[in-house]
Parts: C-alpha cells; sequence; structure tokens
C-alpha cells in the first residue's frame, strides 16, 4: 500500500505482521497454482506432440483452423462462465497454438 502525502511524493506503509502473513499465504497460493500450470501446460505439451508426430506420419497439415476456432469459441465460453476475460484467455489459447503449430510444423520437416 502507498500513501500520498500533501507534496504528492509516494511512500510505501508500513506493513504489520498479520498483513506479512497474510500476504505470504496469498503468494504461497499463488506459487502453488503457477507450479500447477506449469505442469498441466507440460501434460498438455506431451499429447500435442504425439498429434504432431501423428500427423507429420500421415502427412496431415500441422494447423487445423476449424479445430483452433471451436476451441477458442469454447474457451471463451469458459472464461465468461469463471468470469475471467475472454479476451485474455483467447490470447493465452492463441499463444499456446501457435507454439504447438511450430512443433508441429518441425514434426513434420524434421521427421519428429
Amino acid at each position: 500500500m502507498v500513501t500520498k502525502t500533501a507534496n504528492t511524493t509516494a511512500t510505501p506503509t508500513p506493513i504489520t505482521g498479520q498483513q506479512q502473513e497474510t500476504l505470504a499465504s496469498y503468494r504461497d497460493s499463488i506459487d502453488n497454482i503457477d507450479a500447477a500450470l506449469i505442469h498441466m501446460l507440460a501434460e498438455r505439451f506431451k499429447i500435442t506432440k504425439h498429434v504432431g508426430e501423428f500427423k507429420a506420419k500421415y502427412d496431415l497439415p500441422p494447423a487445423d483452423k476449424s479445430r483452433e476456432q471451436m476451441q477458442i469459441e469454447r474457451l471463451r465460453s469458459l472464461s465468461r462462465d469463471a468470469k475471467l476475460d475472454p479476451d485474455f484467455s483467447e490470447k493465452f489459447l492463441q499463444f499456446i497454438i501457435t507454439e504447438v503449430i511450430r512443433h508441429h510444423e518441425q514434426y513434420r520437416n524434421n521427421g519428429s
């Protein structure tokens, strides 16, 4: 928390022991969630690796625009239900899709 003085210089408000404990507890939860996200992404990319190898083996295109669009619409809907910004969710998913397609292209070009 920051307090403004009369000359508009910001000075930090001292944090109490209880506030530090509360903040540490919140941060512990965030750290746990971040770890879960990393593990979920790792699992997702293990599966998309298999998809990429499958596509390469059967000469299928690395990208599937109709599937991507369906996923984006589905996750935007889930985001609205979860009270999460659908635009953020779409950007996040688009980032993942772009990386997956890059990997699929590598499997296709390099044979794995």
